[in-house]
């Protein structure tokens, strides 16, 4: 009886991942004479173990036939992407758009990858080889200590719902000597800070700019060129929830230092405090542009965390290809310039996944500290980010299930519980303001989870299921219909990132399958968990998708995209030999990588400019007369927007005309009111509000009435211009 494996005992360890590594099915290989080479020709390619590369020339030798050169080609791969492109093509928006093509095309593409896969030419880049940190799991008692007295101090004085001097001190003073306790010394959590300390050297300055430092740099142009190219006039007009923001940065820079903002059923605070730091630094005032530069730094900051994840988990040019998809795609480029808190989400997500896998990885006790520190931080910031510390439990519970978990799980969890430790000393002014306000903390997240607003429209179960669904198929089909933040009822990818992340997904899946690294497991469940926020709208389900409250998704969906260019990429080298190979596969990688930036650049400029054009409405152009007629013969006092139905948010038109906290409205009954006050006198009407022009040519009859013809269409507004008499 031999001892070899079967068959079918290899496909039963395929499929019980649970059980350890699959079993090696060995491969053997007829001996061949050196001097047969037709018979040479017959040897399976494939062997239990790898061969040794062969050198670019004897590379360039081998593949001197056409025949031999031709077989070489990544066929399999190419095609299995041609077939995802289609997919994805024919999911673009049409009249006559049906899901049933793509998703035919999409099984055939995901069919393919794996058989690429399975032949070399789509391999994804190896897990880097790492080292656990050895750990005694000493701390300075000292600074614990008094890092833990300071914190109580803190909490005590954080009450009312306000920073001051005294609190803010005594919570920082907790913070530092709580980690200064923890952190182990000798120990490189941020290897890039030793790369740029290299570059400064005490004597001179020495700046060496490799050809793979010349790449990030021409990315990073890129990626900032799409973040501010037009940013103050994509998207051009500003919403009810930026007139809520700007009025809490005014409470902030006029000493009101809110924890948190109770404005608009709440919110927290450090994009009141961002904006303020822009306004100040700036002097761009209380406007549209001063959030969007504040967002705008936010988004460009998340990106260098995604290149670092991409490194961690596959090649630094997986980091990069992330890296620039991401940059300039439509999906997070939106949500970046609407100048809201959306982009918070994902800028704290970046880094604390980012710390998190590499402290599991590294077994390394700074990593969690840095993770929660982040985790801490982020939870200051936009609300759905929540859902984050359910995102590392799962993440540190994949991990112990896992044999490379083996001989540091004790350890881990005790790292998990340093984690949430930072994380809750950095959250201590939140959980004050909770304990004292527990219904206004939690109103905005559970106004959606829950019947406060609305009934549930059906069974909870079942409406989280078809949310699920349909957030699932967001990024290939349908965005959502929320237009501030989206192009209606779109893919949230592009044609390329979308067949990308699909055979990225195939990719990571089949590759846990067979090798059991938790962190291909992670990264495809972290999808839909980040996606939480959105998928648990069950009390109003028509906001699900939203490209807003999943935006933490965007990390591991960029980074899946990058792993699977670079995977392709791999397959052109390994296929075709180091010289060769490697032009080739820059080449396609940069070829993709382009048709994606052009896509987007029509989604963002283009269709999602225009869109939001025509359903926003133009208080900036309405801001402008008024500012004009306070400039020449009026005053901000005299000048009026007659109130309308669903018509413009006056306050908007305040700030628009430079007047931070002048709401211009007034109400047609009102109208009589303004008798007393002497001319002139400015009213801006809607041009179907005929009895309040009527109403106002009666009090006024000798009056000037135009119809001011605005630059969007339907959009035009009348002026009414009361002037001295003689």
């Amino acid at each position: 009886m031999t001892d070899e494996p079967s068959l079918l005992d290899y496909v039963k360890s395929l499929l019980t991942p649970w059980r350890g590594a699959p079993l090696q099915v060995p491969i053997h290989v007829p001996e061949v004479p050196l001097d047969s080479p037709s018979e040479a020709q017959h040897i399976p390619v494939e062997t239990a173990s790898p061969a040794p590369q062969p050198s670019s020339e004897a590379y360039a030798n081998e593949l001197s036939t056409p025949a031999v050169r031709a077989a070489a080609w990544p066929w399999r791969g190419l095609i299995a992407l041609g077939l995802a492109l289609v997919a994805q093509r024919s999911l673009e928006p049409t009249l006559d758009r049906a899901w049933l093509p793509g998703a035919f095309f999409y099984i055939l593409a995901i069919a393919w990858t794996v058989w690429a896969e399975r032949r070399g030419e789509w391999r994804l880049a190896p897990l880097p080889e790492v080292a656990a940190n050895p750990d005694s799991l000493a701390v300075q008692r000292t600074y614990v200590w008094v890092g833990g007295a300071f914190a109580v101090l803190a909490f005590s004085t954080l009450g009312g719902n306000r920073f001051t001097s005294l609190n803010v001190f005594l919570w920082l003073m907790a913070l530092v000597c709580v980690i200064l306790g923890f952190w182990q010394p000798g120990v490189p959590s941020a290897p890039w800070m030793n790369r740029i300390r290299g570059y400064l050297p005490r004597d001179h300055l020495r700046l060496n700019v490799s050809g793979w430092t010349l790449l990030l740099l021409l990315a990073a142009g890129l990626v900032i060129f799409f973040r501010v190219y037009r940013l103050n006039g994509v998207p051009p007009e500003m919403l009810g929830d930026h007139a809520e923001k700007l009025l809490d940065v005014w409470d902030v820079n006029h000493g009101q230092t809110h924890i948190f903002f109770p404005r608009n059923t709440g919110r927290e605070g450090l994009q009141m405090y961002l904006t303020a730091a822009v306004i100040n630094l700036f002097g761009t005032g209380y406007s549209f542009l001063s959030l969007k530069i504040g967002t705008a730094i936010a988004g460009l900051a998340t990106l260098p965390f995604i290149y670092l994840l991409g490194k961690e988990l596959g090649s630094r040019r997986a980091g990069l290809l992330a890296l620039a998809l991401a940059g300039v795609a439509y999906w997070p480029n939106v949500i970046t310039r609407i100048g809201l808190r959306f982009t918070l989400y994902p800028l704290f997500v970046a880094p604390t996944l980012y710390f998190l896998i590499r402290g599991l990885r590294r077994s390394n006790r700074n990593d969690f500290i840095l993770a929660g520190l982040s985790l801490g931080i982020g939870l200051h910031g936009y609300t759905p980010i929540r859902i984050l510390p359910f995102v590392i439990v799962v993440a540190v519970g994949l991990f112990l299930l896992h044999r490379q978990s083996a001989g540091v799980r004790k350890r881990t969890l005790i790292y998990l519980a340093l984690l949430a430790l930072i994380a809750l000393i950095v959250f201590l002014p939140l959980l004050r303001f909770w304990i004292e306000n527990p219904e206004l903390f939690g109103l905005r997240a559970f106004s959606r989870l829950g019947p406060i607003e609305q009934p549930l429209p059906g069974p909870a179960w079942q409406i989280f299921l078809k949310n699920l669904w349909n957030a699932v198929i967001m990024f290939a089909w349908s965005n959502g219909e929320i237009w501030p933040v989206s192009i209606p009822y779109r893919p949230a990818l592009d044609v390329f990132t979308g067949a990308l992340f699909y055979t990225g997904v195939a990719l990571l899946l089949l590759r846990y399958i067979i090798k059991r690294n938790w962190e291909d497991l992670f990264l495809v469940l972290s999808v839909p968990m980040l996606m939480l926020p959105s998928i648990l709208s069950l009390a109003f389900p028509s906001e699900n998708p939203a490209l807003n409250r999943a935006a933490g998704a965007l990390v591991p969906v960029f980074l899946i995209a990058g792993l699977s260019l670079d995977g392709l990429m791999n397959g052109f080298e390994g296929r075709l030999g180091n010289r060769v190979g490697r032009r080739l596969a820059w080449g396609f990688g940069i070829l993709l990588v382009v048709l994606s930036t052009a896509q987007n650049y029509d989604l963002v400029f283009n269709q999602y400019q225009r869109g939001y054009t025509l359903s926003s409405w133009n208080t900036t152009e309405i801001g402008e007369v008024i500012r004009s007629y306070v400039d020449t013969i009026g005053s901000e006092e005299t000048a009026y927007v007659v109130a309308y139905p669903y018509w413009v948010d006056t306050r908007l038109v305040g700030m628009n005309g430079g007047f931070p906290t002048k709401d211009t409205a007034i109400a047609p009954e009102n109208l009589s009111q303004t008798l007393q006050i002497p001319p002139p006198k400015l009213f801006v009407i809607h041009p179907e509000d005929a009895n309040s022009i009527q109403a106002l040519q009666l009090f006024y009859p000798h009056s000037y009435l135009q119809l001011h013809e605005s630059r969007v269409e339907n959009k035009d507004f009348y002026l009414f211009l009361v002037l001295p008499e003689d």
